[in-house]
């Protein structure tokens, strides 16, 4: 009953932001809306299902505060700081992000409204949840018998690492947007040694979580909750992300030379070119 209550929690918190996401990219005309809610609704589903889990008519009583709080504040400063990021960007830009017209077929105008909350909102909620599964291990749960928090300990680093990746290579790259002067591609500062730093932090950040969180708790929760960092890296790498960003940039001047000496998604020093 504790882990029905604590999912149906963490359901209705993501439902709730990305209704209000819904709504709001109807009013402005602009689907990329959902960009900044999801960080938003990670941080509402840790919150929640937390919340609930402490809960002593509802919580499972041999978890452990410290843990569940610690994952909790892993996700919210992530989630926080990336929906902010993308919040400022979307504002500052006065059309919609081309990927979703060619995903929908459209604008926002020309597609049914319900095809773009299916196709669109309702899709990444479900993401959402999959993605958020060692969180949800770990509010339940404490570290695993004989005590693993070096394993926890492991995860922090990785979290920070990825999180600093992600920051600096989003500074560094609206830093080179705003160049008047700017060339084709920004090959220089964390972009010399990654072509997408951001994804790559990004997948980190989760992996970080998974070992502070689930994997961390030992048994059959640290593999439930495998399930989230290996599907985030698969949508970061092979559907959407570096798929995607890949297709756009190639073709542009100064593209292969960038691609033969730069790692491609894990941060590694630039080959040596001939």
């Amino acid at each position: 009953m504790s882990l029905t209550v604590t999912v149906l929690a963490a359901a209705a918190a993501v439902i709730g932001v990305m209704a209000v996401a819904a709504v709001t990219a109807r009013r402005l005309g602009r689907v990329a809306v959902v960009d900044a809610a999801w960080g938003c609704s990670f941080v509402a589903l840790a919150l929640a299902s937390a919340t609930v889990a402490g809960l002593p008519w509802f919580g499972h009583h041999g978890g452990m505060p410290g843990l569940r709080w610690l994952v909790v504040a892993m996700v919210a400063v992530w989630g926080l700081r990336l929906a902010i990021h993308l919040g400022r960007r979307i504002a500052a830009e006065t059309h919609d992000d081309p990927r979703y017209e060619e995903m929908l077929g459209g604008t926002l105008v020309e597609v049914p409204f319900r095809a773009v909350v299916l196709k669109v909102f309702v899709l990444q909620g479900v993401v959402v949840l999959v993605v958020a599964l060692p969180v949800l291990v770990a509010v339940r749960a404490g570290t695993a018998a004989g005590g693993t928090w070096w394993c926890v300990a492991v995860g922090v680093l990785v979290w920070a690492i990825g999180l600093g990746c992600e920051a600096v290579a989003d500074r560094q790259l609206a830093a080179f947007k705003r160049r008047s002067d700017r060339p084709p591609l920004l090959t220089t500062g964390i972009w010399s040694w990654s072509r997408h730093p951001n994804y790559f932090g990004d997948a980190a950040v989760w992996w970080g979580i998974w070992l502070a969180g689930a994997a961390s708790t030992g048994g059959p929760g640290a593999v439930i909750g495998l399930v989230g960092p290996l599907v985030m890296t698969w949508f970061l790498t092979a559907v959407s992300g570096v798929r995607l960003a890949e297709r756009r940039m190639r073709g542009r001047p100064g593209w292969e030379a960038y691609a033969a000496r730069t790692s491609i998604f894990v941060p590694l020093p630039p080959r040596p070119t001939h």
